[in-house]
């Protein structure tokens, strides 16, 4: 397992802690919000569903395999925008000396294989640093195209989860979403998912164009921080 947070959190809890998607340290796992298609930047991320919502907050999947090869047959142009490298906020949780955003392609070729990393929340978001480039119109269009490939239902599979559930996912060829959901009044009703972030012996070597990133995990588990939201409520469940 790796760390998933500056907390160096290994077990992450996937539940709602009152965090909005406008908060600069807040991430998406920590809201109710719709979450756009991305992946996580290791190379399996796993879930356990130990509740589940009182409505809404269907997973979704789709192959970013397949999306990328749609995107090359189609658009040429912007697939090349997309093999270039984007600045991606890194949410305040940059370690000293970092700059706030990593750098990183959402295409890349290593070895032989495809690597896709992929969050436009979190693209969209370093452009509030005034030093990160302005987005261009080739690189909006291409985010635009890959956002409606993901969409499709031709590409993109649907799931709910129930409690006991499994789901564990390769984060470089699948990209993963979420609906908005309404959550139980009653917190230990709360919709409640366990994440891991593995490593695997079958990606002992990533692209150098990962390392940027990479070096966060390492990082926040080295010298982990104190949780900035409330998580009394996660600690009393764990103690039962």
């Amino acid at each position: 397992g790796f760390a998933q947070n500056a907390q160096g959190d290994v077990l992450g809890h996937v539940r709602d802690l009152g965090a909005s998607r406008d908060d600069p340290r807040a991430r998406g796992y920590q809201t109710r919000a719709r979450l756009p298609f991305h992946n996580d930047s290791t190379d399996v991320v796993g879930l356990l569903c130990l509740q589940k919502s009182r409505s809404g907050g269907a997973s979704r999947i789709v192959s970013s395999g397949a999306v990328h090869n749609e995107i090359l047959a189609r658009r040429p142009d912007l697939w090349t925008a997309l093999c270039e490298p984007f600045c991606v906020d890194r949410r305040g949780e940059e370690s000293p000396g970092q700059h706030p955003w990593y750098v990183t392609p959402c295409f890349v070729r290593f070895e032989g294989r495809l690597f896709v990393r992929y969050n436009r929340t979190y693209i969209e978001a370093a452009q509030r640093f005034p030093q990160v480039p302005r987005l261009t119109g080739a690189q909006r269009e291409a985010l635009d195209l890959m956002d409606a490939l993901c969409d499709d239902p031709a590409f993109c599979l649907d799931m709910q989860f129930e409690p006991g559930d499994m789901q564990f996912i390769c984060n470089y060829t699948v990209l993963h979403s979420r609906g908005q959901y309404e959550d139980w009044p009653e917190p230990e009703r709360k919709r409640h998912l366990l994440r891991l972030w593995l490593r695997t012996p079958g990606f002992a070597r990533l692209p150098p164009q990962f390392a940027d990133r990479n070096a966060d995990m390492l990082a926040w588990q080295q010298h982990p921080r104190e949780p900035v939201f409330d998580v009394s409520e996660i600690v009393a469940e764990l103690a039962h």
